[in-house]
């Protein structure tokens, strides 16, 4: 007997240092893969000391495959705008640049509008004292970051994470 694979659609956010956004998005429920890398930037293949040095226009960046039947892009943006403050421009807790900046890469219209949309709510919420600086961009080329950087904290529990999820 066959069975169907799950629907399928891609996220592409950033929020920080990719280690702990990773760390939040992979257990879930509805998420099939979590990627961390790069997006956003000018150069090819791009590796981590490039990036770091916030030079290359990219930023850290997560690549959520996920069951849209299970959970909605929406929901993942609810989520998004919770594990991260996306009022700081080019930055977030102790990591300070660029490739820190809160941005959402849109894979269709219809993400667009969904992240417009909810831009809009968190910013007009009042549960934050600035505006929201995340920046709402079309998806461009992914890069997947080194092994090492994959599932980080879950080989390194202990490691670097400026993450959590605030109250609704």
């Amino acid at each position: 007997m066959k069975t169907e694979s799950p629907a399928r659609e891609i996220a592409v956010l950033a929020a920080g240092c990719f280690w702990g956004v990773e760390q939040i998005l992979r257990d879930l429920p509805g998420v099939l893969t979590t990627t961390v890398g790069y997006c956003g930037g000018g150069l090819e293949n791009p590796k981590y000391v490039h990036v770091k040095t916030g030079e290359t226009g990219h930023a850290e960046a997560v690549r959520i495959e996920f069951d849209p039947s299970v959970l909605t892009f929406e929901s993942l943006l609810d989520l998004f705008f919770r594990l991260h403050d996306p009022t700081q421009l080019n930055r977030q807790e102790n990591d300070v640049g660029t490739q820190y900046r809160s941005a959402i890469f849109y894979e269709s219209e219809t993400q667009r509008l969904a992240a417009e949309k909810k831009k809009a709510e968190v910013d007009a919420s009042g549960k934050w004292k600035r505006p929201v600086a995340t920046v709402i961009t079309p998806a461009v080329k992914f890069w997947d970051a080194e092994l090492e950087h994959q599932d980080y904290l879950q080989k390194h529990p202990d490691g670097y994470n400026c993450h959590w999820v605030r109250p609704a």
